[in-house]
C-alpha cells in the first residue's frame, strides 16, 4: 500500500458513539482538504476565531447521526445545524472520541520518575 493509499485509508474510517442522550453519531476525523473546506465556510472572521472553528471542527466530523448522513457542511449556517442537531451531549461525545484522555502506563509513570 502507498503512503498516498494509507491516507486515503486513514481519512475513510470511521469511529461511532453513542451520545449521552442516545444518539448513534459515526465520525471521521477531518483531512487537510476538509479542514480547508471548513475554512472557507466558516470566512475570513470566523476561521480565525478559535472557540467557534473548534465546535466547528468537531461538527464537521459527524459524517452521520442515527444512521442518517450528514453532508460535509459549506456554509456558516451549516454548520451552526449541525451543532443544534448534536447538542451538548452530542458535542461532548464527539470531542471525546476524538481526543480521548490519554492513558499512561505505570511503566511509562515509573521511567517519568513521578
Amino acid at each position: 500500500m502507498t503512503p498516498s493509499e494509507r491516507l486515503a485509508a486513514a481519512a475513510a474510517t470511521t469511529t461511532s458513539v453513542v451520545d449521552a442522550e442516545g444518539k448513534r453519531l459515526q465520525l471521521r476525523r477531518l483531512t487537510a482538504l476538509d479542514r480547508l473546506r471548513l475554512f472557507k465556510a466558516a470566512g475570513p472572521v470566523l476561521a480565525q476565531n478559535q472557540p467557534w472553528l473548534g465546535m466547528a471542527v468537531l461538527a464537521s466530523s459527524v459524517v452521520a447521526i442515527d444512521d442518517v448522513p450528514v453532508p460535509p457542511p459549506t456554509t456558516e449556517t451549516q454548520v451552526e445545524a449541525i451543532v443544534a442537531r448534536l447538542g451538548d451531549a452530542g458535542i461532548a461525545a464527539v470531542a471525546e472520541a476524538l481526543d480521548p484522555e490519554p492513558t499512561l502506563s505505570p511503566a511509562l509513570i515509573d521511567q517519568a520518575g513521578n
